[in-house]
């Protein structure tokens, strides 16, 4: 009996892991044809920064219906009706002819990408619980950590054997296989008899309740802005690697590895730690690697006189271990908040999550990214943000008990 829950535990892991990998896949792995599509299509550096914001802002608009449609229609149907519509699109994009076509296109794979992401967390949440579930979260980041990091460095190697459009026919490919796959492994987690109404008033006192919940909205600033200090440099990644270390499209690595190795081994050892360490203690563990590593990468930028790999990027493996540590305790804290409403619940913490980061890719990077010291700085000013939610999610739990004690 053991041994076929840890099977089954591990294909879980590599089915959600794999669902959660398709969306942000189909952000990374455009970057090193941002040159290509430009000349292309007609389009500048501001017009090609779109193509990333463009699909955020859809990913995090429709990142609030994907949670609550499976919270009422089930999981698995919304799951693969997503995975189709990512498919449709992703051809689009293959086959647009202009910019306006491909922001179209790119828009409906945003409105679709998330199904995976989100609806993945309330799988994992209705399977498990207590340590099982932080460790299968882990495992799921670490698989998921690997999608950001491959992107860049399979769209160079694609830019080498065809041109832009052989990425998009690839993430037609990827989604495709996807869609087979969890036909055949994913169960029906979410059972009829457990499944809430579609009413619209419904809906809206479920989102307007969450979102004035005061606990949900710290846990959720700290995964927001715990995250967004990375997400600056992933969404700046052609200004980072082309324009400040001056390197080439085949390139993009130098940043990727590096970050994505960090939320690798952090994943891995927060699920390590369920059951052995409280979610606090490690917490705080996260936040301390996250703030060494800003002190170190605002005093590099600072000092100096010329960035250079590695030591431009030897901050971002520290910084992205503490948050890949952190992240799967705070959105297990969410989803336990809410046991009937975990896809609503999940598509709330993604959103802000989303919404976070889409702000981040159409104006803070485009901004900020045009120095080595001002990127490092915002990501500086993010990881000071995250901290101060969960330390006053503590302070807040602390009074509570105090309260309550006679």
């Amino acid at each position: 009996m053991e041994a076929s829950k840890q099977v089954s535990l591990r294909r879980i892991a590599i089915l959600v892991g794999g669902l959660s990998m398709f969306g942000p896949f189909a952000i990374d792995a455009v970057f090193p044809a941002f040159p290509h599509i430009g000349a292309n299509l007609g389009a500048d550096k501001l017009a090609m920064q779109q193509v990333i914001s463009v699909y955020l802002l859809a990913y995090a608009l429709m990142s609030l219906v994907h949670g609550a449609l499976s919270d009422a229609l089930g999981r698995k149907r919304v799951i693969l009706g997503g995975l189709a519509v990512f498919i449709a699109a992703s051809v689009g994009c293959a086959l647009a002819t202009d910019m306006t076509t491909l922001l179209f296109f790119r828009a409906l794979q945003g409105l679709s990408a998330g199904v995976g992401y989100i609806i993945g967390r309330a799988v994992i949440r209705d399977l498990y619980d207590g340590d099982d579930a932080q460790r299968l979260m882990s495992q799921v980041s670490m698989i998921f950590s690997i999608a950001p990091a491959i992107a860049p460095i399979i769209g160079g190697w694609l830019l080498g054997w065809s041109n832009w459009q052989g990425i998009f026919w690839f993430l037609v490919a990827f989604s495709t296989a996807l869609l087979l796959i969890t036909m055949t492994w994913l169960p029906e987690t979410h059972p009829p008899h457990a499944r809430l109404s579609l009413h619209p008033a419904r809906l809206l006192r479920d989102y307007i309740s969450i979102a004035r919940n005061p606990r949900f909205l710290r846990l959720a600033a700290a995964g927001s802005f715990g995250f967004g200090g990375l997400f600056l440099y992933i969404a700046s990644a052609p200004a980072f690697i082309l324009d400040l270390l001056q390197l080439n499209e085949r390139q993009f690595a130098w940043l990727f590895i590096p970050t994505i190795g960090g939320m690798a081994l952090g994943a891995y050892a927060s699920g390590r730690a369920a059951g052995r360490m409280d979610g606090a203690r490690a917490v705080r563990i996260g936040y301390g690697c996250i703030a060494v590593a800003t002190l170190y990468n605002i005093g590099y930028n600072a000092l100096a006189p010329q960035m250079s790999v590695p030591w431009a990027v030897l901050s971002l493996p520290l910084s992205s271990f503490g948050v890949a540590l952190i992240f799967p305790i705070l959105s297990l804290a969410i989803l336990d908040m809410y046991p009937r409403q975990r896809g609503t619940a999940s598509s709330m913490q993604a959103f802000s999550t989303l919404l976070t980061n889409s702000i981040i890719a159409g104006l803070l990077s485009p901004l900020l990214s045009r120095s080595g010291l001002w990127l490092a700085i915002g990501a500086g000013l993010f990881a000071v943000a995250s901290a101060a939610a969960w330390k006053w999610e503590r302070n807040s739990l602390r009074a509570q008990r105090a309260a309550a004690e006679p």
